[in-house]
């Protein structure tokens, strides 16, 4: 494998998470102070579990934990589907991605659910991330074979209400990660890397009256991919899974009986340890000058990254994404969505506008979403979704109102 190889896989893997570059390691003490405040990115294994795989939420900003449950709720938080209308449904959805570096990077993901008795659910989903096809060669150049890198994610959950106006959900999550194909790299043997996680959410709805309409309340709040770390060798150095924290609140309005529209404002945080700032002494020992020592267990990494940032309470801070969304629907059937999304330009810089459309007729739901970044020559330009629904619940009305005609 050429080192043109090695730089597509994971520069294409490290995008997916961050658009910027952290500078981890001084060179002495003299200069370290002029790093604090800078970029400084967190940067995990697997972070493709981190992309929005639906159009929906992908259509507003990227919020997902305190909308209305639907067919994708298994990614964002489980804990809403008990108070799915539908008695149960399948969702496909795709999306190519980086496009502006890339050409044949995807992410597609199926998802489902069912509704059990006694306001209980079961969900399943798979996602499938490939990097495209890699050529292999040798160190003259010859070709000495072809792979594609890829990973994906299957999921089992249960939720269930808690109360009249509340519920719990929980997640059980396989994650396998082939980037190499088992091939030697600078005399090590490499090898997929595997991870066992849970998400755990919980979702209230509460329905009031604001300005004499009939509305809707609602608050969700998940910590999702709570997992082991992840080496791709025997010998090599294991990495965090993109442990996630997520809490949001809703407020969906229905105008009258043909027009709805609802807005959200949702907040996440990663719960991995922030790369602190290396120096060297006198004695060419390398030493934590600022910050803590991020070579620690997945449990107390999740506590220790609410204080380990180098340059203290404010940096802290810049690690809390911010995401608002809005969605409106004429009678049920067309739906038009807009958001956006705040990530600090010293945590990766993400910062975009989004927009998307949706169709419901009968059985079948179609989503769309395009995403519109506020710098020229992002890679993240150019990002479409698309997402196909079949509702179980509306074919059996149907089905019912042809019988009883």
């Amino acid at each position: 494998m050429t080192s043109n190889t090695l730089a597509r896989i994971f520069t294409a893997i490290c995008a997916c998470s961050t658009m910027a570059t952290s500078s981890l390691n001084a060179q002495d003490t003299l200069n370290t102070s002029q790093l604090l405040g800078g970029i400084n990115t967190i940067t995990t294994a697997v972070p493709f579990l981190l992309i929005c795989p639906d159009s929906r939420a992908g259509g507003m900003g990227e919020v997902g934990v305190s909308t209305s449950p639907d067919v994708n709720s298994n990614h964002w938080n489980v804990a809403k589907l008990p108070f799915s209308s539908n008695t149960g449904g399948i969702g496909i959805s795709y999306t190519p991605w980086l496009r502006s570096l890339v050409p044949d990077i995807s992410l597609a993901y199926l998802s489902g659910f069912k509704k059990l008795k006694n306001d209980q659910t079961i969900s399943g989903s798979l996602r499938y991330f490939s990097l495209g096809n890699i050529t292999f060669t040798d160190v003259v150049g010859n070709v000495t074979g072809q792979f594609n890198p890829n990973e994906f994610a299957i999921d089992i959950a249960y939720a269930r209400k808690l109360g009249e106006e509340i519920s719990g959900g929980l997640t059980l999550r396989y994650i396998n990660s082939n980037l190499t194909g088992g091939i030697e790299v600078q005399g090590a043997q490499t090898r997929a890397g595997q991870a066992v996680a849970a998400d755990l959410g919980v979702y209230w709805l509460h329905e009031s009256e604001v300005a004499g309409k009939d509305a809707t309340i609602t608050v969700g709040g998940t910590i999702t991919n709570i997992g082991n770390k992840i080496s791709y060798s025997e010998t090599g150095i294991k990495d965090f899974i993109p442990t996630n924290m997520r809490m949001g609140t809703g407020l969906q309005l229905e105008l009258n009986d043909y027009n709805t529209i609802s807005a959200h404002l949702e907040f996440s945080k990663l719960l991995v340890p922030t790369p602190p700032i290396y120096a060297t002494d006198t004695s060419g020992n390398t030493f934590i000058l600022h910050g803590k020592d991020p070579n620690v267990g997945v449990a107390k990494g999740m506590f220790q990254s609410f204080s380990d940032a180098p340059d203290g309470f404010s940096e802290e801070l810049k690690e809390i994404i911010w995401q608002l969304g809005f969605e409106y629907w004429y009678d049920k059937q067309f739906a038009f969505r807009t958001g956006y999304f705040h990530e600090s330009a010293d945590k990766g810089n993400r910062q975009f506008f989004t927009v998307g459309v949706g169709v419901r007729y009968n059985i079948f739901g179609l989503d769309f979403a395009y995403l519109i970044p506020t710098q020229q020559r992002n890679p993240l330009e150019n990002t479409l979704r698309f997402s196909l629904s079949f509702d179980f619940n509306k074919g059996i009305k149907k089905a019912k109102e042809t019988t009883t005609e």
